[in-house]
Parts: structure tokens; sequence; C-alpha cells
């Protein structure tokens, strides 16, 4: 059985721009990776305009930061997994945690398989939706 992901984009807000959490299966990987919830990366570091995601999976296997605490990752280290597409399957595996002081790290996620099809609708719909665009 697959995993499912889910790209969501939070709102800009008084401290951050908009950035992206990631559920699988129904749970935000940040928030159970990550003291205190932290943040996902900043959603136009990302979803660029006019190139491609670097969440898009291919066979050569690549290290992403999906987040941080809110201490920073330069302080305390990232949420990392690595990304790789092998035939219908995209693996999410190796997870890095952030360790924070007082705290210990939390356990790293699983690793997580995604049917293709279902994981590139979905990194195609979170590049196509820019509803999270400041405008002025």
């Amino acid at each position: 059985m697959f995993d499912r992901l889910e790209i969501r984009v939070v709102p800009p807000g008084p401290r951050f721009a908009a950035q992206l959490r990631f559920w699988v299966n129904g749970e935000d990987v940040v928030e159970g990776a990550v003291h205190e919830g932290g943040r996902g990366p900043f959603a136009a570091d990302v979803l660029p305009v006019g190139r491609p995601s670097l969440l898009r999976a291919t066979d050569e296997a690549r290290r992403l930061e999906l987040g941080e605490p809110e201490c920073t990752g330069g302080c305390c280290g990232f949420l990392t997994v690595v990304v790789r597409r092998f035939g219908d399957v995209v693996q999410w595996s190796d997870w890095e945690v952030p360790w924070e002081v007082p705290h210990t790290p939390a356990p790293p996620p699983p690793e997580f398989h995604f049917d293709t099809a279902q994981y590139d609708a979905e990194v195609a719909r979170a590049e196509a939706d820019r509803s999270w665009q400041v405008t002025m």
C-alpha cells in the first residue's frame, strides 16, 4: 500500500513568508519531527516561478529540506529527506532531524513510498497554485 502526500501552503504571517507543510497519510511531517512544530520551507524557494520544483522526484537521489525549528536550521539543523524515483514509486528515506537544545531530537519519520502518479499530481497542483503569493 502506498503512502499519500498532500502539500499545503501556510499563508504569510507577521514572522514568516508563506511556507509549505507536508502531510503524509493525514499527519503533518514537520510538526511530528520538529519540536513545537517549527516551520516548513518558504513556498517561494520550493515552488519557483518558471521552473520545476525541487520536490519533483527523479532517478537521481536528492536531499531536500522540509522544515526547521523556530530557532532556525542554521542553529539546530534542518528536517531533511532523500527523495528518489524508482519506476512507479517515489521514495522518501534517510531522514535527518534537527537537534534542539534542551530537547533530544525527535525520532525520524519512517520511510515513505508514494505512487508516482499521485505524487506527481500533488506536486504539479502545488506548483500551479499561486494563491499564496502577495500581489501589490
